[in-house]
């Protein structure tokens, strides 16, 4: 992975010194970015350079050649990661001021009774009249954190930071991480309802299967609150969106091509079960045994779901084996699974969302002649399948009709709306999903979400919440 760092430096005010730093550091094999005049004087001019390097193996290498150099002095050395990360990415800022103690008074004692009063007497007025409407908790264990594993609470803490900064920024949703020291799903139920007063949903984040599976369905079925496991459900939304657009591209339907997915575990299984309920027919699912039959079920229980309905045919084979003659290829588990040859042998113009991070299944380069449509789940290739598409916006539908759940309906209308935003003339094999920077994006997912909310009855909002209204409580 490579390292964004900032180099400042103290160079001699004398011509050639800043030309000799800019050969030095592109020797090392770094590569330089903007560069910043911090100070000068008579003798000294300081500067700030931005420069990416391969490893930390070529940051040493840039750092110990440039204080070496003559008339150059190596001041401080800082990744830019890490100091986007500085003292957190969060904080909680008050709504109302506190200038006077009338003020108080009616932000806190006496007033405050009052509405604790209003609420004990109908709950479903704190979405009104506390932060509840518009929370929602980001809870994990640390178990499957991005693709780093089973990390811990402590070390999932910057990643359940950043989501929260993107439900704020893409939503305006306030979300809290919570990263809890235990890991028996039993545990992680009885901590989530023992907090769950507080929110007006849950998200459920890095928790690794198959107990995400059961603490999901525990508290949803639990819960009178919105319940959705990102990793699942997010990615699957954005899957199904993608590949809608994507059969288009390439001139097929849904209900007959062949769909390889390589993953049995959280996405993999969201994925199958919401491309069966938008009418797919023919899906295997690989794990790195190969393919998953219901002729020889696995113990976890939702394997058994997957080899009882998918492979209809009873496919014996290898995932390379299994891709041969398939349509649509969907990768969600690890690296260089698959090469060029085993594409060759895909059905005409197969479309490929090799979406394991940081390293796809098979490399773009690889095989982008062959393909009709190619998406990864990187940001530095077209067609990126990203779920900050999905969550921001089934959280604010959600959030905005105050749902009892999130169900299959609302899954499925994110989905289809999300791929109606890029419009036929727009589409094409490098843009099948629409930017995460689309502001038509959030908008409308959450307005889909909100409907279909409305249509399965899983919507409680009051008729007299419509609008500011009644405040006489």
């Amino acid at each position: 992975m490579s390292l964004n760092i900032t180099i400042r430096l103290q160079l001699a005010n004398q011509p050639g010194t800043l030309a000799g730093v800019l050969e030095v550091i592109a020797r090392e094999g770094g590569n330089l970015g903007a560069i910043d005049l911090v100070s000068a004087s008579a003798n000294y001019l300081v500067r700030e350079l931005m420069v990416s390097v391969n490893n930390r193996a070529g940051l040493i290498g840039v750092v110990e050649a440039l204080d070496r150099l003559p008339g150059v002095q190596v001041l401080h050395v800082i990744d830019r990661v890490f100091q986007r990360h500085l003292g957190g990415k969060m904080e909680i800022r008050a709504k109302r001021e506190i200038l006077s103690r009338e003020d108080l008074s009616l932000i806190y004692t006496p007033g405050v009774a009052r509405v604790s009063t209003a609420i004990a007497g109908d709950a479903e007025k704190a979405y009104r009249l506390t932060m509840k409407g518009n929370t929602v908790a980001v809870i994990t264990d640390g178990s499957a954190v991005l693709g780093l594993g089973n990390v811990g609470p402590e070390a999932a803490l910057p990643v359940m930071e950043g989501k929260a900064v993107l439900f704020k920024k893409f939503a305006g949703i306030d979300a809290i991480p919570l990263c809890v020291n235990v890991h028996e799903p039993e545990k992680i139920i009885d901590f989530v309802l023992a907090c769950s007063p507080t929110f007006g949903a849950i998200n459920l984040e890095d928790i690794a299967a198959p107990g995400c599976f059961e603490i999901e369905k525990q508290l949803t079925s639990r819960l009178d609150i919105p319940v959705f496991h990102d990793d699942q459900h997010g990615t699957a939304i954005v899957t199904l969106a993608g590949l809608i657009n994507s059969l288009k591209v390439v001139g097929k339907q849904l209900e007959s091509v062949k769909i390889v997915i390589s993953g049995a575990g959280a996405a993999g299984v969201a994925i199958t079960k919401i491309l069966m309920d938008a009418g797919a027919q023919d899906i295997i699912v690989c794990d790195r045994r190969g393919t998953i039959s219901r002729d020889n079920l696995p113990q976890e229980a939702s394997k058994r779901w997957l080899a009882e309905h998918t492979n209809r045919s009873l496919q014996k084979s290898s995932l390379k084996e299994a891709v041969s003659s398939a349509d649509v290829f969907i990768g969600v588990s690890s690296a260089n699974l698959l090469n060029r040859a085993d594409i060759m042998r895909m059905a005409s113009n197969p479309i490929v969302f090799a979406l394991a991070n940081p390293d796809p299944e098979v490399e773009p380069e690889e095989v982008h002649d062959l393909c009709g449509v190619i998406a990864t789940g990187r940001s530095d290739y077209p067609n990126q399948i990203n779920n900050a598409l999905a969550f921001p916006g089934v959280f604010r539908g959600a959030l905005d009709c105050h749902a009892r759940m999130i169900n299959d309906n609302m899954c499925l209308a994110a989905a289809q709306a999300l791929a109606g935003i890029v419009k036929p003339d727009q589409m094409s094999a490098e843009y099948i999903i629409p930017s995460i920077f689309n502001e038509d994006v959030c908008p409308a997912v959450a307005r889909a979400v909100e409907n279909a909310a409305r249509i399965t009855d899983v919507s409680r909002k009051y008729l007299y919440e419509e609008g500011e209204g009644n405040l006489l409580f």
